[in-house]
């Protein structure tokens, strides 16, 4: 049971939203509005999906890319967020997406011989008891001559031994598209680039929304019995267009994030730093390092976070007191800027803030999400839609996504073993398959297909040997990537993996994509334009200061233009 998010899908789940009363309907494509409308339909809801972008445009396709219990959060003695956490984590790696999920080893340096390792200590064997059952090797102290074998970028002065643990990571954006497109498959409507531009009310009830397909620029009605919103740092200007005073609000919190090759950073493991704020992580990701994050408010566009010069510097600054060889702005590949939705009230720091979730209901008929973490989306989603069953007044069973697997899960374990057939029978190398293993699952074949009909696109993209020309095909055809950008930053990671941010691939993959979408020359042309001027103010916002200059810099780019044909 596979259904692609093409083209030609979302014209008929347009059609759908449109014609007939929704059991639920969720308004944001994030990784928690996702979850809940997988969440509904397979509780036998009729749902729809709505998303102003692209999937997981915002939060979720900008985070630290990991499924953890969250350390920090145990000195903060809240114990309830990790356990839960580190429940579902074991869950995403065990059974609902193995083939986007991963263990990763994490090195703790130590600093001071005798109280650190006590103290540490206790509180990695507290996180591995919460997570016992989980399958996860518990951790192990090390010797700082034991450490430096393991990470030899370690200044031999910067620890006096180590703890190692270990937690997983997932490819946010894919696991948010999968989340969505597994939704569909259960025959939820989803949409992408369809904006909530307005409430529909009956007396002081909601009873559904006014959306305007952002492709096409026509506006139409939808109707639902309960609208959820989960839009995550857009929570409180979605509240504004209801009307009605919130519940709770949200607060946006700016984390950045560098990317730099496997190289530059010679380490078999991960590393866990603290600093005077919070925590620094360098985390392996394929032939790439991400090193962050930082922990700032932000208070300016919320659809363009943007990296400043101080931000660069302070992660180059403190991952640089423990490298032998430090890092400069030369080394960094890819940046990128993101906003944690976190309820506010509690502190003025935004490192205080909380990462639990709330749900509540303003008024009749309508539900709203916010807070928590990405790990514990999938908890979220179920608060979120018992909330929504609640107020449809009938019975409805009970969440089961807990038991459903993901698109491409099914079997992993034993298609990843027959990886060396799938590499001889489709006649690509064995490293090839473990990469397309490893994104699409056993939708693999459905990769696989393409290549077989079209020998060429089984050849690297131009500007980006990691992926296929296939992947790009897929990823319109396939994955519901509308525009250029959608395919070179979360469909692939392109533009945080190559020192050009994906320019040299622009053309090539534009080219793909207008085979399947049905662009016009001079749509292809703008599409190659726009994401070239995106990059321009991405780059032209890591020089400037500050956020307000940074942001500046950004707002010159320009938004996705509309399709006007052929799609």
């Amino acid at each position: 049971m596979t259904v692609a998010l093409s083209p030609t899908y979302r014209a008929s789940a347009l059609a759908a939203l449109a014609d007939a009363e929704l059991d639920v309907l969720v308004i944001g494509g994030g990784v928690v509005g996702a979850g809940a409308a997988l969440d509904a339909v397979t509780r036998g809801l009729s749902t729809g999906l709505v998303e102003a972008r692209d999937l997981a445009s915002g939060t979720s396709s900008r985070s630290s890319k990991l499924l953890h219990g969250g350390l920090r959060y145990l000195e903060m003695l809240d114990f309830g967020l990790v356990k839960e956490a580190l429940h579902e984590r074991d869950l995403i790696l065990s059974r609902l997406a193995p083939h986007l999920a991963r263990p990763v080893r994490f090195l703790y340096p130590l600093k001071h011989r005798a109280w650190e390792r006590a103290y540490t200590g206790a509180g990695v064997t507290l996180y591995d008891t919460m997570a016992l059952g989980g399958g996860m090797p518990r951790h192990r102290h090390l010797t700082r001559s034991h450490a430096l074998r393991v990470s030899p970028a370690l200044r031999k002065d910067a620890l006096v031994g180590a703890i190692q643990y270990y937690d997983a990571q997932v490819d946010d954006a894919r696991h948010t598209m999968f989340l969505a497109r597994t939704a569909a498959a259960y025959g939820a409507h989803v949409a992408s680039r369809t904006e909530v531009v307005g409430f529909l009310r009956e007396g002081e009830r909601v009873t559904g929304v006014r959306v305007k397909d952002l492709e096409f620029d026509t506006t139409f009605e939808v109707r639902a019995q309960q609208v959820i919103n989960a839009t995550g740092v857009w929570t409180d200007d979605t509240q504004k267009l209801v009307g009605e005073r919130g519940q709770f609000h949200v607060r946006a919190s700016k984390g950045i994030h560098l990317v730099v090759p496997r190289d530059r950073i010679q380490s078999s493991s991960g590393l866990i730093l603290r600093t005077e704020k919070s925590v620094l992580f360098v985390i392996p990701w394929g032939r790439h390092w991400i090193v962050g994050t930082t922990d700032t408010d932000w208070s300016l566009d919320k659809s363009h976070p943007a990296a400043s010069s101080t931000d660069i510097d302070y992660l180059l600054e403190h991952v640089n007191t423990v490298l032998t060889t430090p890092l400069s702005r030369s080394d960094v590949q890819g940046v990128y800027a993101g906003l944690r939705p976190l309820l506010s009230g509690e502190s003025e720091a935004t490192s205080k803030l909380s990462r639990e979730h709330m749900v509540g209901s303003p008024t009749p008929g309508l539900v709203v999400v916010a807070g928590g973490k990405y790990t514990t989306y999938r908890v979220m989603a179920r608060d979120a839609v018992d909330a929504s069953v609640h107020g449809l007044g009938r019975s409805v069973p009970p969440s089961c996504t807990e038991r459903v697997p993901l698109l491409g899960a099914d079997g992993f374990p034993a298609l990843f073993n027959q990886r060396r057939v799938l590499a001889s029978s489709s006649g690509l190398h064995v490293a090839r398959v473990e990469h397309l293993l490893g994104r699409y699952g056993n939708l693999v074949h459905e990769v696989l297909e393409l290549i077989a009909a079209d020998k060429s696109l089984g050849q690297p993209l131009g500007g980006a040997d990691d992926y296929l020309r296939a992947e790009v095909v897929y990823a319109a055809s396939h994955e519901g990537a509308r525009h250029l950008e959608d395919v070179l930053t979360r469909r692939t990671r392109i533009s945080i993996e190559t020192f050009d941010r994906g320019v040299a691939s622009a053309q090539e993959a534009a080219d793909l994509m207008a085979g399947v979408l049905g662009w016009t020359p001079e749509q292809t042309a703008n599409e190659v334009k726009n994401y070239r001027l995106r990059v321009e103010a991405e780059r032209a916002s890591q020089e400037q200061p500050d956020d307000e200059t940074a942001d500046a810099a950004r707002l010159g780019a320009p938004d996705v233009l509309p399709l006007t044909a052929g799609t």
